[in-house]
């Protein structure tokens, strides 16, 4: 079987989580204020701090879910990184010295800086909030798809278990012990990769089958099918008649199906059976009944490399590339079939491909709308990239780690930090990515297991390491996401917006208390929405605080007409905008609401393209209209 309960594994991670819990606990005492809880006091160090960028940054959607698609589709995967590592310039450039001097523990303390407007504070705070929910539901469904195949427990117990743990970190010290831990895991993160990709060098490549893989027979005759003892190929009728795949019954009375060759030659392939009941099947049986034969078998492996050589031994970083541009490599392709009785059986075939195809953009699905003759097809792809490079520096937990250190300067510098951490770990994917897609290991129905299993691919203790560290990075995120929300409600609404008076114990006290509610509502997301599609509601966290947030940060720092009613109205019209395109696109009719996706109101799916430029329009607007009413003095509330 490919995914095994791993004791090794589920130790490691008990030894990361208790480790990361007894920091929270000891560091605790040093929360007592608010500037403590909402900012670590100012005293983070500006290394620890841009580590901590990376630890915060880094989701378990960065670093398995562009492993997997790296795996999968080769460089399409890596535009991702591009989108995401591209979005710290503008970090670095526009947010991060004004940030530091405008605010002092949220989002809101900087918009609102000059104005002491209680519009601009209930406004970002909601968005604050808004973007941090969307963004903590992937999170939780991404820790419970996790559990099962990393541990062996089920979807709801690694909701549980996060949310939990993150929980007390957040609860017990704040952003005191969240920094350590972002930092803790953006190291362990950083060096783990780079350890592996260091194997994979040594390793090479082979063509040889990697042990407990198999290579898909190919080229097999359909006489040698039809002639051998009690087998027999089933008529192509229903669901199969136009179908480039044939079903054959052995001796045994087992249903494989193998796909339609050139001539008259046919390949084996995988096959995964959902029943009416809900039960599967795995190759014609039941999960997990028979050595490899009731589990989807592992795959991934290059069929041919330069110079018609069996294995190429050690390879240098460039020369790895250089090796997978000249090589042919088997991918996997998929396709449903829907039989009359309502049972799906969905279909995973081999398809050999050249390492110059699959290391140039447009392989994939997302990126192959690069490609299309379709203008709308090529807005989607644009609008995605806009909103990965616009929604990096308007995210809520990302923006508020700019008050954990002293000044401006270090300020920037922990920025430098970060981008160059991140920067290394995004090159360390493709490494890892292409080396899983190689590496005998891969599970054609989950790309999120590409890292993990291509670590087990080396030994059962790098995979068990590797697992916590999985673990550990939406231990990172989610922590940084409901400090966030905490303060979002802590500070800006009940303090700010509500004028609640509140001393600092108190203070911190409601931050607590908001902090428990946020993770308890996280658990509870995490668990309601299993079956959501995560990429989409990742895009939708971007797209909202891209929208939401950029204009009305990016104005408010170099156009002096700017004004609490141009900033309230672009906030609110950027992030309404953005979730109804949302809501109305065709990826939303497909994953949502089950619907036909060509019945789609909006033309395509990324709103980036259109709604951030209706936020700074928006903004200049009122701005301009209500100018002369606006008097900029701090200190004096307004509406």
């Amino acid at each position: 079987m490919i995914h095994e309960t791993s004791i090794t594994a589920v130790l490691v991670f008990l030894f990361f989580a208790g480790t990361v819990l007894a920091i929270s606990f000891y560091l605790g005492a040093k929360a007592k204020s608010a500037k403590g809880y909402f900012a670590a006091g100012g005293h983070i160090p500006w290394f620890v701090n841009g580590i901590a960028f990376a630890g915060d940054y880094l989701s378990a959607a960065s670093f398995l879910g562009i492993c997997g698609m790296i795996a999968f589709f080769g460089y399409d995967g890596f535009l991702y990184s591009i989108g995401y590592l591209a979005g710290w310039i503008v970090a670095l450039f526009i947010v991060a010295e004004p940030l530091k001097r405008l605010g002092r523990y949220t989002f809101a303390d900087a918009l609102d800086n000059r104005f002491n407007s209680r519009g601009i504070k209930l406004a970002a705070a909601i968005s604050t909030l808004v973007v941090s929910c969307f963004y903590l539901i992937p999170q939780m469904v991404g820790a419970g798809a996790l559990i099962q195949p990393l541990l062996g427990f089920p979807h709801y117990v690694g909701v549980l278990v996060v949310g939990t743990v993150v929980t007390l970190i957040v609860v017990t010290a704040g952003m005191v012990s969240t920094t350590w831990v972002q930092f803790i895991k953006g190291s362990l993160l950083v060096c783990l990769c780079l350890f592996i990709t260091v194997l994979l060098l040594m390793r090479g490549f082979s063509t040889a089958d990697k042990e407990g893989s198999r290579q898909m027979r190919a080229g097999v005759p359909v006489a040698e099918v039809t002639g051998a003892p009690g087998v027999q190929v089933l008529p192509a009728e229903g669901a199969w008649a136009d179908k480039p795949f044939v079903r054959v019954r052995d001796d045994k009375g087992i249903v494989k199906v193998w796909k339609k060759e050139a001539g008259d030659t046919l390949s084996e392939t995988q096959t995964l059976t959902v029943l009416k009941d809900g039960s599967k099947l795995a190759n014609g049986l039941p999960r997990g009944k028979g050595e490899g034969q009731g589990d989807l078998v592992p795959v991934g492996y290059a069929s041919k490399l330069p110079g018609g050589v069996k294995e190429t031994g050690p390879v240098g970083p460039f020369e790895f590339f250089t090796t997978m541009q000249d090589s042919e490599v088997i991918l996997w392709g998929n396709q449903k079939i829907v039989d009359a009785e309502g049972t799906t059986t969905t279909v995973y075939f081999q398809k050999p491909t050249e390492g110059k195809a699959f290391m140039a953009p447009g392989s994939s699905p997302t990126f192959s709308k690069v490609k299309s003759e379709k203008f709308s097809d090529k807005l989607d792809f644009l609008s995605l990239m806009l909103a990965l490079f616009c929604g990096t520096a308007s995210l809520p937990h990302i923006l508020i780690r700019y008050y954990t250190v002293k000044d401006q300067v270090s300020a920037r510098k922990s920025t430098v930090v970060g981008i160059a951490a991140i920067g290394v770990f995004y090159i360390l994917t493709l490494y890892l990515g292409l080396g899983a897609m190689t590496s005998g290991t891969l599970d054609v129905t989950d790309s999120n297991m590409s890292a993990p299993l291509l670590a087990k691919s080396f030994n059962s203790f790098l995979f068990a390491v590797l697992s916590a560290v999985a673990f550990t990075t939406v231990l990172g995120t989610v922590s940084g996401l409901i400090m966030a929300a905490s303060g979002a409600v802590a500070h800006d609404l009940m303090t700010n917006f509500l004028k609640i008076p509140m001393d600092d114990v108190k203070k911190v006290r409601s931050a607590k208390i908001a902090a428990a509610c946020v993770g308890c509502l996280a658990m509870v997301l995490g668990i309601l929405f299993a079956k959501m599609n995560v990429n989409f509601l990742v895009g939708w966290a971007f797209n909202i605080a891209a929208s939401a947030n950029l204009p009305a940060l990016a104005m408010l720092l170099f156009w002096r007409g700017t004004t609490k009613q141009g900033i309230t109205a672009a906030i609110t019209v950027g992030m309404l905008s953005s979730l109804g395109w949302i809501l109305l696109s065709a990826q939303a009719y497909k994953d949502v609401y089950g619907i036909d996706p060509t019945t789609a109101i909006v033309p395509f799916s990324q709103p980036a393209i259109v709604t951030i430029p209706l936020g700074f329009a928006v903004l200049v607007i009122v701005s301009l209209l209500t100018k002369k009413s606006t008097p900029a003095v701090a200190g004096t509330a307004s509406a």
